[in-house]
This record gives structure tokens, C-alpha cells and sequence, in this order.
């Protein structure tokens, strides 16, 4: 008898998505076993199974049909004792044991385990609060010099949390009112990025005045994010207007959003992009990314490929925040140019397909880490153009696959390595260092210039203007049928 579990590739992490199938090996057939489970283990003698579905545990035959509610466990009044310093205890040796067997270098970058786990131990016994304990581990692991090494969670108090909402706006007082400085438009056919303020029907423009939440008036010595708290995602209803006495004021029904950090990047990355295309004259293409996981994989295809018409790329991957090793970004941006294609009616395009092949130059800064390493190092070492802006992060020793504490609480132990094709341990503890040195000014980003964009700019139209991008020079139609026809030898 085998197992099988099954969960649709879309069903997220949320709970109940997962349908337990079991396959008969005599009878060659398939047959469901139970729906929306969380959890599943199988006894080693294959004769019981253990299986949640919400919150509660079931304990039935593994080889029998599961009547529902059957096999139930009673877990409401289950209690264990805890004895919180023995556990702390236990924790402290089991996390040095984690790094002896995970950590990629089994000489621990010449650190003496043994020697420091007794230097730190005496600790232990002084320690109040669970919270402490992740502070030791922070304190004591970070003697191993590397990066990705992250130590969080644990048995602590989980305090409930009112999440306050958000309009997705910036604000000025004036007139003894808020006014509306900025509003954030967002795009609200994107679920991620719905703004609340340019929903249908609201339209509220920056200059109005936010006169008052649900009926209660909102001066300029309120503070207007409490008028919020516990309105993300729930209906609000705004009076707003051209005037800080309230008239030509009206009402609009608003619906906050949790957080607008996604609301202000999109501006952000969006106003790069107009710069960009505006100071070269619509020649250079602009495309942001923001990690080498899935918001770069979206943010690539999105802003890429709708740019192939332009002459050059600025690729921006500052504050990228990593993920994985996005070779596949590197590829489209070195494909040379190979052919032309002719059709009747339109543009010639060109072959290999979503290609750019002018210049192209890449922005880094500090924040750039892990994955947000890899890119700029391969970036050069492809030779697709400079890296312009300031040194990375410096981590590209990865992690995953390691067991978690006994209270839930985890420490990391990085477990695979970067190395170059010449035997050489690389960027990690360093980063990647830029061709062209950029400071980020805040004087002049407060003035709205971005000095490391700019000089990205800069570089591109000066290779434009030494080595212009030619446009395709469609040949004579060939004429098969009107030519000397010779007779070879």
C-alpha cells in the first residue's frame, strides 16, 4: 500500500489543501482517502495513520475506510509542563550540534565549536526570557563569520495585533487640516496593489483636504493614522474636499489596505522608468528587480520584455533582497543579435525574440544580498556591461534543510557554498564590488535626483553615441524569376 498526498500548486500555504490518496500495488488502483488534511504520518507497521484536518487529530486504520469524526483525539484539555531553563538548556546544545553537521565547512571557518560553545555556556544559566536566549545565539554564532545566519522564533508571548489601514497616501498640514500631499495610484486591477484612494467612485486627488473618519473630525493635532486603527481591509467612510472649512466637501466610502510599502515601490519604479526613457529620449529601457525570487521573475517578464524596442537597459538591483540564482535574467540580457524577420505589414523584428541588444549597465548598492550577489557577479562575468553604484551585501552561503528546535524556535546553518570556475571562494564576507563608484547623496535624493540612476544613464548614451544601434536594413525582395540563369560545370 502506497501513500500519496496531493496539493494543487496554487493552493498557497493556507490550511485544508491537501487530499491523501492511497494506491493499492496488488489491484493497481487509486483511491481518495480523506480531503483537506494538514498533516499525515503513517506508523511504521503501516497499520495506523496520523492525520489532522484543522485543528483537531485523528488516529484511525490505515487500511480500513475512514468514517468521519472517527479516531478523533482529545487535545482541548492537553497540557504539557515546561520547565523553560531546562529547554533553554537543551536548545543551547542542540543548536551547536545543528552547525557541527549542517555548516558547509566542516573546519567552521577555523572556529573551535567545542571551545566556544564552553566560552558562552555560562550564560545560559543567567538567561529570563526566551528572547535572551535568541540574543546568545545571535551573540555566539555570529563568531563563524557568514552570512545567512539567522536565528528567530521560539516559545514567546504572541500579543494580539490590531492592524491599523492604510490610504496609500502621503500628507501635509496645512490650514489646521491634513491635506493630501501624494496620492499613491497603484494599479487596482492588482489585487497587491489596490489603492485605496483611486478605487471607482472615490478619486481622491492630492490637494484635497481629509476632513474627517467615520463621522469624527480630524484636525491637524489629531493624529490621523489612530483614526485608522482596526480598519484594514473593512470599509471607512472619508469626508473629503477642496476646502479646510469643509466646503464643497463630500463623502466617499474607502477600503484601507494593510500596508502600502508595495503602493510606494510601484511609484518609485515607475517614476525610474519614465526618467529613464524621458532623459535618453525614449531610447534606454528601464526594469527593476526587486529580488531573484518570484517578485523578480514577475517584475523581469513585465518590464523586459515590453521594452524590446528600446536601444539600451538600465537594470536596477538595488535593494535586491535575493532568493535564488536568476541565471535565467543573465541569458536574455547577453543573447546577441542573430537575424531580422520580414513580414508584410508592421515592424522587422528581430531574432533571438525579447532581446535588446544594445548596451546595457547594471545598478547595485549595499543592500544588495544573497541572490541580489549573484546577479551582479554573473552580470560581469558575462561581460553584458558595468556595475554601477556601490558594493553588495556579501552573502552567497546558502541555507535550508536543517531541523528546528524543540520549541519551534530555529537557528540557520548555511550549507552550500559559492566558489568560481577558477577554484576561488568569492563575494561572500566582500560582495561585488561596482566598476563605476556611485555614493547615494540623500541632499540630492531629497532634491528628487538619483545619482547612481543618473550616471547609469549617463554611461549608456555615451555608448550610444560610439556605437549607435543600427536599425535593420531591409534588403531588395528577391525576384526568382526575371535572372540569367547560367549552366555550371
Amino acid at each position: 500500500m502506497l501513500f500519496v498526498a496531493e496539493r494543487p500548486a496554487d493552493a498557497g500555504s493556507g490550511p485544508g489543501g491537501t487530499t491523501l490518496h492511497k494506491f493499492d500495488l496488488e489491484k493497481r488502483k487509486l483511491d481518495k482517502v480523506l480531503d483537506k488534511i494538514n498533516a499525515f504520518e503513517l506508523s511504521a507497521n503501516g497499520e495506523k495513520m496520523l492525520y489532522r484536518q484543522e485543528q483537531n487529530w485523528f488516529i484511525t486504520s490505515a487500511s480500513q475506510p475512514v468514517k468521519p469524526g472517527e479516531g478523533k483525539l482529545k487535545t482541548d484539555e492537553m497540557e504539557v509542563f515546561v520547565d523553560p531553563r531546562e529547554e533553554w538548556k537543551q536548545m543551547y546544545r542542540e543548536t551547536w550540534r545543528i552547525e557541527r553537521d549542517f555548516f558547509y565547512d566542516p573546519n567552521h571557518h577555523g572556529l573551535d565549536l567545542g571551545a566556544t560553545a564552553k566560552k558562552y555556556e555560562p550564560y545560559v544559566d543567567a538567561l529570563m526570557h526566551r528572547a535572551d536566549l535568541n540574543y546568545l545565539f545571535q551573540e555566539m554564532l555570529g563568531e563563524l563569520s557568514v552570512g545567512h545566519l539567522y536565528v528567530g522564533g521560539g516559545d514567546v508571548p504572541d500579543p494580539r495585533r490590531v492592524a491599523g489601514g492604510l490610504l496609500g497616501a502621503d500628507y501635509k498640514i496645512e490650514n489646521g487640516r491634513y491635506r493630501f500631499a501624494k496620492v499613491y495610484n497603484g494599479e487596482n486591477w492588482n489585487p497587491q496593489l489596490r489603492a485605496p484612494l483611486t478605487q471607482p467612485g472615490v478619486n481622491v486627488v492630492a490637494g484635497e483636504y481629509l476632513l474627517a473618519v467615520n463621522g469624527r473630525n480630524l484636525a491637524a493635532t489629531d493624529n490621523v493614522y489612530q483614526f485608522f486603527e482596526a480598519t484594514a481591509n473593512k470599509q471607512v467612510v472619508l469626508r473629503v474636499g477642496p476646502n479646510p472649512d469643509g466646503t464643497g466637501s463630500r463623502e466617499a466610502t474607502v477600503v484601507p489596505v494593510a500596508g502600502d510599502i508595495p503602493l510606494r515601490n510601484l511609484a518609485w519604479v515607475e517614476e525610474n522608468r519614465r526618467k529613464v526613457d524621458q532623459v535618453s529620449g525614449g531610447k534606454l529601457a528601464y526594469v527593476y528587480l526587486p529580488d531573484t525570487a518570484q517578485g523578480g521573475y514577475t517584475f523581469f517578464n513585465r518590464y523586459f520584455f515590453s521594452q524590446t524596442d528600446k536601444e539600451g537597459v538600465v537594470v536596477d538591483e538595488r535593494f535586491n533582497s535575493g532568493g535564488h540564482s536568476a541565471d535565467y535574467i543573465i541569458d536574455y540580457l547577453r543573447k546577441p543579435l542573430m537575424s531580422y524577420w520580414a513580414v508584410r505589414d508592421g515592424e522587422d523584428f528581430r531574432a533571438p525574440f525579447g532581446t535588446i541588444p544594445g548596451p546595457k549597465a547594471m545598478l547595485v548598492n549595499q543592500y544588495s544580498g544573497s541572490g541580489g550577489d549573484l546577479m551582479p557577479w554573473m552580470f560581469r562575468r558575462a561581460g553584458v556591461g558595468p556595475l554601477i553604484g556601490k558594493r553588495t551585501w556579501g552573502g552567497l552561503v546558502g541555507i535550508g534543510g536543517y531541523p528546528t528546535l524543540i520549541d519551534g524556535g530555529s537557528v540557520t546553518a548555511p550549507h552550500f557554498a559559492f566558489y568560481s570556475p577558477e577554484g576561488k571562494w568569492e563575494v561572500e564576507n566582500h560582495g561585488v564590488d561596482p566598476d563605476i563608484e556611485i555614493e547615494f547623496d540623500p541632499k540630492a535624493w531629497r532634491e528628487g535626483r538619483d545619482l547612481q540612476l543618473e550616471k547609469a544613464v549617463d554611461w549608456l548614451q555615451q555608448e550610444l553615441r560610439k556605437k549607435p544601434v543600427k536599425r535593420p536594413q531591409r534588403p531588395p525582395y528577391p525576384n526568382y524569376h526575371n535572372r540569367e540563369i547560367t549552366s555550371g560545370k
